[in-house]
């Protein structure tokens, strides 16, 4: 390692001690209530406000403009922290991080004012994802010119993560006239727009993943702000949010070993079969836990190793304007999403390995690791990850981010496209 990747190395470091020491105290808040939350479906609302009045949010707002300006590494491993105390409050902050990551392709007077806006601690959720009839690449949420000359949204999100909770939710839309995607930024009390809590997945039941609803929606011409295609905005934002679903997934991983651990510590029953020993001093029980523990450190590293990929490629395309350090950094996110998933699922399962039936007491709630980390998991099919990997080492071929999800472009609606 040159002198100049250690130095940079340490100062990170110390940057994620100085704010993990500040942010413990309210994720150990957090992690108080995370069992009777996820038992009693309680949305984590008050818990939100803490970290939002903490200044989470803005952790990633550039120091030029009055933030902290933190790595992409550091906040990866708080992320990671966050979510071994509730997996559901990290995901959620999801949308809102990613969101301040596009703030710095804006034109500088809307630059600063956004960054101006998180720095008040104001936030932004995610209405990206449509439930279906939209052919990939294509959207069926709307902006069009009405007769009274405003700018009007129409159309319907599901997967709205976090939305429940912002002020703001950036929609992926079409604009009429207009080529490829967009986005709008409409306020979630704006006339017209309707937030539904009717996420029904069995895990990460918290996050606000719900439908998002909009019915002629005025919409600022301020508020419309292009996407073009192959930008660095558009490169590092697809693999920014991988990276957020991998640091919560290192964090369930994290949660479970925790948990196995404090379980096997005050077990007192055995079994005729084992040793006779209490289970906290017996030797194959131990290694259970180790393995754990093993599993959970390495999609930890995983992580951590990510964010530097990330910090370095787009300080790189930042200072130089080469965006191919960028494109390569799509390739640590897809050897995460390879392997994170099966590390941390596994660390889930084996829980139930150390203490028994008695585990799956739903009194306990052991279950929501294994249920968190599936869910998340889900997000992208590995299949295709790995496949990407293996064809950039074997042809060279540059990997694309996830950035468009619809219906497949078969013989049927390829032919109903009007030409």
């Amino acid at each position: 390692m040159s002198e100049q990747h250690f130095s940079a190395n340490l100062v990170i470091g110390t940057e994620y001690q100085q704010l993990q020491r500040r942010f413990a105290p309210i994720f150990a808040r957090i992690e108080e209530g995370a069992l009777a939350r996820d038992q009693e479906r309680i949305l984590p609302f008050e818990q939100v406000k803490w970290l939002d009045d903490a200044g989470f949010g803005s952790l990633r707002v550039p120091a030029e403009f009055g933030g902290a300006g933190i790595s992409l590494e550091t906040l990866g491993r708080l992320l990671i922290d966050l979510a071994a105390a509730d997996s559901n409050v990290a995901h959620l902050y999801r949308s809102h991080l990613g969101f301040v990551e596009s703030i710095r392709a804006f034109d500088p007077a809307r630059r600063s004012e956004w960054y101006g806006r998180v720095l008040h601690g104001e936030t932004v959720g995610n209405a990206s994802t449509e439930k279906g009839g939209n052919v990939i690449g294509t959207l069926n949420t709307v902006i069009t010119k009405a007769a009274d000359g405003t700018w009007r949204l129409n159309g319907e999100k599901f997967y709205s993560t976090g939305t429940v909770f912002s002020d703001y939710t950036r929609v992926s839309v079409a604009v009429e006239g207009r080529e490829g995607r967009s986005f709008a930024l409409i306020p979630i009390n704006a006339l017209g727009v309707s937030v539904f809590d009717d996420w029904d997945g069995f895990g990460q039941k918290l996050t606000g993943t719900g439908t998002t609803v909009f019915t002629d929606v005025v919409v600022p011409d301020n508020l419309i702000f292009e996407r073009t295609v192959g930008t660095l905005e558009a490169i590092t934002e697809a693999a920014f949010f991988q990276y957020v679903l991998l640091a919560v997934l290192a964090g369930i991983a994290r949660g479970a070993r925790d948990a196995a651990a404090a379980l096997v510590a005050t077990r007192k029953r055995t079994f005729n079969t084992g040793s006779g020993l209490p289970f906290r001093e017996d030797p194959l029980i131990q290694a259970e836990i180790g393995k754990i523990a093993a599993k959970a450190y390495a999609a930890e590293a995983t992580v951590v190793a990510t964010g530097r990929e990330l910090d370095t490629a787009l300080n790189e395309a930042l200072e130089t304007g080469d965006i191919s350090g960028a494109h390569r950094s799509e390739l640590a996110i897809e050897a995460g999403q390879v392997i994170v998933p099966d590390l941390v699922l596994d660390a889930a399962q084996s829980l139930f390995l150390t203490v028994g039936a008695s585990a799956t007491s739903t009194s306990k709630g052991l279950d929501r690791f294994w249920r968190n980390a599936q869910t998340v998991a889900t997000h992208n099919p590995i299949a295709f990850r790995a496949r990407s990997l293996g064809d950039y080492y074997i042809n060279g071929t540059i990997p694309v981010g996830l950035n468009a999800i619809g219906d497949a472009k078969s013989e049927t609606n390829q032919a109903a496209k009007p030409e």
